[in-house]
């Protein structure tokens, strides 16, 4: 198998991934999407993942080899080794000292690669009391206080499936962290360790809330803010086919239009008055319950109303604007998200399949320069799972 053609602003970067789960493949797939050659060093025969999923269908393995290595063999670890020294970012996802005790910690690696970045993904950082500790997103989010800001006044937080600290708390810091220190790595000549930490990262993207609190502008108590559906105007309504309508006319000129398209400028509850919002709220939800999902939505679509309809994953691909830009595309039979950001020079774009465990290794150990790959495969050190390989 030739390496995939590769594009993108990335195009020429280098990056080593030890297989992990949930924020630090996702990293790694972003990395490949946007033009670098990652190779991902999976443990032989066994996925990572805590539930069992086609390989067709594990997208964030998308874009990248899997090479099969066991790095507890001498020979997998000195292949594994041979790889960091070629590479310009190395990804890795355990627990603090797991990668040390494989002898691939961030010094053994830098010794050898003085400039390589070593991102190192972790829920509650590299040190700390709970270091050391099991973790899942929801754990992280709870004590950053943003999981007990989204829910509703009264209820329970609500979890926002693992989206705000695994991959927007997480991964996306991985790689600004990573990105930052290779673009300063080419300057200085010398490589670091980045730590991105979910906790970090999670508090980072509520400064604005945290801003607002500090000013008294925001309630400690969820469910009654501007935007925590505490506003009926910032908010969810049911329609008649138990649909759903985003609302967020915040914008008093938008609001204007919202309330002229649904007939009630004349009779709404003045929206700037708190004490209104029960009798607005109610207002909102009565009329919203007079019609179907997709008759609002027609009513609002091409308008500054700013109302859209809340759609499901398996129905955002059709959605005129997404199938448009193509958002979503079909890629080897998958529905998935295009590449994001996007480029204008230098645009990125999907290119090989998520691989099984171990299907390209010896393509990519060969493609990377590792030397006897036909030495490791038959030691047990490197497993090679393709078609190919099998007699």
């Amino acid at each position: 198998m030739s390496p995939a053609p590769r594009g993108g602003p990335l195009a020429g970067v280098r990056v080593v991934e030890l297989a992990g789960i949930g924020p630090s493949p996702f990293a790694a797939m972003l990395l490949a999407d946007l033009g670098a050659d990652v190779v991902r060093v999976d443990r032989p025969g066994l996925s990572p993942l805590p539930v069992p999923l086609e390989p067709e269908h594990d997208l964030l393995r998308r874009g990248r080899p899997s090479v099969a290595l066991d790095l507890k063999h001498p020979d997998g670890l000195a292949a594994a080794l041979h790889l960091v020294e070629q590479a310009d970012v190395l990804v890795e996802g355990y627990r603090p000292g797991v990668a040390e005790r494989l002898g691939l910690g961030p010094d053994t690696c830098l010794e050898r690669n003085p400039r390589l970045v070593y991102g190192r993904m972790t829920g509650w950082g590299q040190d700390g009391p709970l270091a050391q500790a099991a973790g899942h997103d929801i754990g992280y989010i709870a004590i950053t206080g943003a999981l007990g800001a989204i829910g509703r006044q009264g209820g329970p937080p609500q979890v926002p499936v693992n989206l705000v600290g695994d991959f927007g708390g997480g991964a996306l810091y991985l790689v600004v962290g990573v990105l930052a220190a290779l673009l300063e790595a080419r300057t200085s000549g010398k490589g670091q360790v980045v730590d991105a930490a979910i906790v970090d990262g999670t508090a980072h993207v509520s400064s604005l809330v945290l801003g607002l609190l500090g000013a008294g502008l925001w309630s400690d108590r969820r469910g009654t803010n501007l935007l925590d559906t505490g506003a009926p105007f910032y908010d969810v309504y049911e329609t008649s086919d138990a649909g759903w309508m985003a609302v967020g006319p915040l914008e008093q000129a938008f609001y204007d239009t919202f309330l002229e398209l649904l007939g009630l400028t004349d009779v709404a509850p003045n929206r700037l008055d708190p004490s209104e919002w029960p009798a607005l709220r109610t207002l909102l939800a009565d009329t919203f319950r007079t019609r179907t999902r997709d008759a609002w939505a027609a009513l609002f679509e091409g308008t500054d109303a700013c109302v859209e309809p809340v759609l499901s994953y398996a129905e955002a691909p059709a959605h005129p604007h997404l199938a448009a830009r193509g958002t979503y595309v079909e890629h080897h039979g998958v529905v998935q998200p295009a590449p994001a950001p996007r480029f204008s020079r230098t645009p990125a774009a999907l290119t090989t399949p998520p691989s099984p465990v171990g299907a390209d290794t010896r393509a990519a150990l060969t493609a990377w320069g590792v030397p006897d790959v036909e030495g490791l495969l038959a030691s047990g050190a490197a497993l090679d799972t393709s078609e190919a390989s099998v007699p």
